[in-house]
Parts: structure tokens; sequence; C-alpha cells
């Protein structure tokens, strides 16, 4: 083989070779939307990323492939210094849930933030809305006060999920040991069932919380006609 054919071969190796570079380049997939940098930034607490984005027009509202919004993720993430970004947005909808219908307002419940709930609520995040609620997502975590603060701004004590399943419900299986005298001092109703026909106290003796479930149950009692 003479070398003038070596190096031709050679040369038509090296301009396959970066033909096959340029394809694989043009090939990859784009560099992240402006939504997938804004969901990351909430994620990641970057305000300063956040509110470039805002300002340059993007839909603070808009969910991504997965069906979340950058609120609820900062929300889910206690983000705070993203959230209060995101709160500066005249178009925001600070009710507008993700895919799951969950609000910012109920992820910072059952976070235990109270910090960002209040921050939310007074941006006009709504306290009551039907179906699950923040109350019960506040009694289903670490709770860290939110509960109480949240029944002081008016929350609907015996709130019904689509299940009928109430926050006692939720306290008693799931919630810290503080909330299920909290929400009985506050009036809640012990003897309302859902509709598996389940009531708080067969919440908490399914939580493994047998010291509570004969509290429950004598409350239950005192209350026959609940429904």
């Amino acid at each position: 083989m003479s070398r003038m054919t070596r190096m031709t071969r050679m040369s038509r190796r090296h301009w396959m070779a970066a033909g096959l570079a340029a394809w694989a380049l043009l090939a990859r997939p784009a560099l992240a939307a402006p939504l997938d940098e804004l969901i990351k930034a909430a994620e990641m607490d970057d305000a300063r990323t956040v509110q470039a984005l805002l300002d340059a027009g993007l839909n603070p509202n808009t969910q991504d492939a997965n069906g979340r919004t950058a609120l609820t993720v900062a929300a889910r993430e206690q983000s705070a210094a993203a959230l209060q970004a995101l709160l500066t947005s005249p178009k925001l909808d600070v009710d507008r849930p993700n895919a799951s219908q969950e609000t910012a307002l109920m992820l910072a419940a059952i976070r235990g933030s109270l910090p960002l709930a209040r921050l939310l609520v007074q941006r006009g995040a709504a306290v009551n809305r039907s179906g699950w609620t923040p109350l019960h997502y506040a009694c289903s975590g670490p709770d860290n006060g939110v509960a109480a603060w949240l029944l002081s701004q008016g929350a609907q004590i015996d709130a019904r999920s689509e299940n009928g399943t109430t926050p006692l419900m939720m306290a008693a299986r799931y919630g810290n040991g503080d909330l299920v005298p909290l929400l009985l001092k506050a009036g809640a109703q012990a003897g309302l069932k859902n509709e598996q026909g389940l009531d708080a106290a067969d919440f908490a003796r399914l939580g493994g919380r047998d010291r509570i479930v004969d509290e429950l149950r004598r409350r239950a009692l005192a209350a026959p006609d609940a429904k």
C-alpha cells in the first residue's frame, strides 16, 4: 500500500469521525427549556434564576411534563428564597395545583413549614378547598404548629376529603402526638366516618397508636349520631 493511499484512507476516517461527531451533537436534545430551568431553580432554591426567568416573561403557573409547577416544587422542597421570588410575580396563581391536585400550601403544610405557609396565605392561598385540604396535610406530617395556625386562619376542622376522611383521622394515624388532643379541644368530631366506615379511632388502631384509641372511642360514643 502506497503512502498516498494510506494518507487518503486516514483522511477519510478523519472526516467520517468528524462527521459522526457533528451528527451526534445535532442529535443531542436541546438545552433545557425555560420551564425546566424554572422547575430546577425552584427545586435548588436558586432565587436569582427564578427571578431572571420571571423577568423574561415565563409563566410561573405552567406545569412541567410531570405535572409540577414551580411553586409546588418550591413548597415541597422548602425552597424559601425561590418561593418568595415566585410570590412576587403578578401572574402567579398561588392555588394552582400540581397533577396530584396538591397546592403549594398543602405541600408546605405536610412538611410542617409554618413560615412558608404564612407567606402563601399572605399572598392569598386558600386555607379551605373541596376535597383534601391544607389541614389534612398538616395533620399528616410533623406539623410544627401549622395545624393550629391554619385553624386560627379559619380552616374547617372537620373538612371531608373525597372519601370522607377528616383531618382528625389523618392526625390519629399519621400526625405527631400533639395533634389529636389539639383537634379534639378545637371541636373535631371523633364519631365521623369515611366511606369505608372508619372513624378516627380506627385510623389510630391501623397506625398502631393504641394509647389514643380508647379516648377517641369514648369521644365517638359521646356523639352517636355523627356520620
